[in-house]
């Protein structure tokens, strides 16, 4: 009897997807529920499960063709007998554009073992070649760690022949999207960033007496980000605008705090959203925030945990960033960056001392936030952060 494999829902608003990888060959036996394909969309990655047991009979959408929402992936054979896979079965599925991986060399493993996807997007992006990484998975299967440690250790290269000297390598789904919304963000806002700086001292004590008895407690480190978060949603509350979004010709001022928190990936940036920040302590978002960023790097981040923000911060400071001016994220009226600490001579009291400064950028959108409002927004995080104390007390 034979089952068809389709595309499994992607979410709303997104329709199609690219097949980015296969994991299993035509002839072989696959389970119930085992990982077929790996398919990305302009939001997330997202795997199809083989409904049954049996022998994969056929692939209908080959690695880097377009499927649509529901779309036939293969068939799968049940009760079927497991066969190598012929090379030229293999090819009678569609062609599509090439894919970025390669064979396994002689000696390091089973040449039908399939590396890692996030593994073949690491190697294509440091320019290395399958054949400089030795792979520590089962059956010698390349990680994405693997391909770290081979960058590391890879000499610098020659300069490229004159007809190797470019590339051209289309956009992933996800690359599009973003490009594609950040020049809408651009062309449809009225932009403009604010700044301030803020003394960290006062966060980084408190960090250092009480990081112990919260790991302890709470079975997580207790980092910047929660009190940023906590700040935010402190100003959002008193400067309501910042957490407005226009609609037409009206405004929609949200009574709750959606935050989303930017997390780098190697794909682009995603912005997982922390739901009703308001009412979260410390601890909560935290382990949040720890879960998104282990989930955004192995591609696991859901369509529905990055919808709904309604305020954006960014933490550029994690790549040494000094100053920005963060674009926004449409339709949210407001993005707070946070930046590189650096010790700096700043006047306290008549005398110079040096003190532990971060640049605060605030990106707001003059439609809908006046300057006077995205300054007082700033000001009430510098606050709050320079005296922590005042989100305890709610003031």
């Amino acid at each position: 009897m034979s089952t068809e494999v389709r595309v499994p829902t992607l979410g709303e608003s997104v329709s199609e997807a690219t097949v980015a990888s296969w994991f299993k060959k035509v002839g072989e036996a696959v389970s119930a529920d085992e990982m077929l394909c790996e398919l990305e969309t302009d939001k997330v990655t997202v795997e199809a499960p083989s409904p049954v047991s049996g022998v994969l009979k056929e692939i209908v959408a080959a690695e880097g063709s377009t499927v649509e929402a529901g779309g036939l992936l293969a068939i799968v054979e049940e009760g079927g007998e497991a066969t190598a896979a012929p090379a030229e079965e293999k090819s009678e599925a569609p062609k599509a554009a090439p894919v970025m991986s390669a064979p396994t060399p002689s000696g390091s493993g089973r040449s039908d073992v399939e590396d890692a996807p996030s593994a073949k997007k690491a190697m294509a992006e440091a320019g290395i070649s399958r054949d400089q990484v030795q792979g520590t998975g089962r059956d010698g299967r390349v990680m994405k760690e693997d391909v770290a440690k081979a960058a590391k250790s890879a000499p610098a290269t020659a300069a490229a022949p004159q007809g190797e000297r470019e590339e051209r390598v289309k956009m992933s789904r996800l690359r599009q999207t973003i490009a594609r919304r950040l020049k809408e963000a651009q062309d449809n806002a009225a932009m403009l960033t604010t700044f301030n700086e803020v003394d960290m001292g006062a966060i980084m004590e408190l960090r250092n007496e009480y990081k112990e008895l919260f790991i302890k407690k709470h079975g997580t480190k207790l980092g910047f980000m929660s009190f940023f978060v906590k700040a935010c949603t402190h100003a959002l509350n008193e400067v309501p605008e910042v957490n407005a979004e226009i609609d037409g010709t009206d405004v929609v001022y949200k009574n709750y705090c959606n935050i989303g928190v930017a997390v780098g990936t190697p794909n682009g940036l995603v912005v997982p959203v922390l739901r009703d920040a308001q009412d979260m302590g410390f601890a909560e978002i935290e382990k949040t925030i720890a879960a998104y960023g282990a989930k955004a790097r192995d591609g696991k981040l859901t369509i529905a945990e990055m919808q709904g923000g309604t305020f954006t911060i960014s933490n550029g400071g994690v790549y040494g960033s000094l100053m920005s001016t963060p674009i926004l994220n449409p339709p949210q009226s407001g993005i707070l960056g946070m930046h590189k600490i650096q010790d700096r001579p700043m006047a306290i009291n008549g005398k110079v001392e040096i003190r532990p400064m971060m640049y605060l950028a605030l990106s707001y959108d003059h439609r809908i936030v006046d300057g006077a409002g995205a300054v007082t927004f700033l000001v009430r995080i510098k606050e709050a952060l320079e005296d922590p104390r005042r989100l305890l007390m709610d003031l």
